[in-house]
């Protein structure tokens, strides 16, 4: 498969960083970019149009464990994705002492919101990225709604930054802190 990346300027990756990880709270917080793919030297950039914090509201359960978006906000995401005819990048963070890793419960998630989101977008890729205090892990699904690829990096204002590599490519391949 092809690398991948995302791109985002350092004003916006210091305004995702702030909403996702605030220092007063131990709740998981999500964000979503919406990013237009584009081809280059080889690789798949992504590069967001815009991007939106998700308020309190938008969740129906948070803890510092885990969360559920509400229909209502799902919604949105994908309609807003839709009109702006970008693929959807999905920011959330983990609050915990642990190194960036997706956990069992964002699994769950992905087995679901994936086929949707590919569904409702017409096939258009989707990518998760999980944030702590210490750095970040990410996953791109580009060809297959049921089989990610790991992101390869994020640009921050033309600098690259690697994830930690920590997460499995599947459920099936998960071994770190259980819930």
């Amino acid at each position: 498969m092809n690398q991948v990346f995302l791109s985002v300027e350092q004003e916006m990756h210091a305004a995702l960083r702030a909403h996702l990880l605030p220092e007063d709270s131990l709740l998981e917080e999500v964000a979503f970019l919406y990013a237009h793919p584009v081809a280059k030297d080889g690789a798949l950039l992504f590069q967001p149009a815009e991007w939106q914090p998700i308020a309190p509201d938008g969740f129906v359960y948070r803890s510092e464990l885990g969360l559920e978006l509400t229909d209502e906000t799902r919604a949105t995401v994908i309609k807003r994705s839709h009109d702006l005819g970008t693929s959807l990048v999905e920011f959330h963070s983990h609050t915990g002492p642990w190194p960036a890793q997706f956990s069992p419960s964002d699994w769950y998630g992905f087995s679901e919101f994936v086929p949707h989101v590919w569904w409702r977008l017409k096939g258009r890729p989707y990518i998760s990225v999980v944030m702590t205090r210490s750095g970040f892990d990410a996953l791109a699904w580009t060809l297959d709604p049921t089989a990610p690829q790991r992101l390869d990096g994020i640009y921050v204002g033309g600098q690259l930054v690697e994830p930690t590599r920590l997460s499995p490519l599947s459920a099936d391949g998960y071994y770190g802190p259980t819930f």
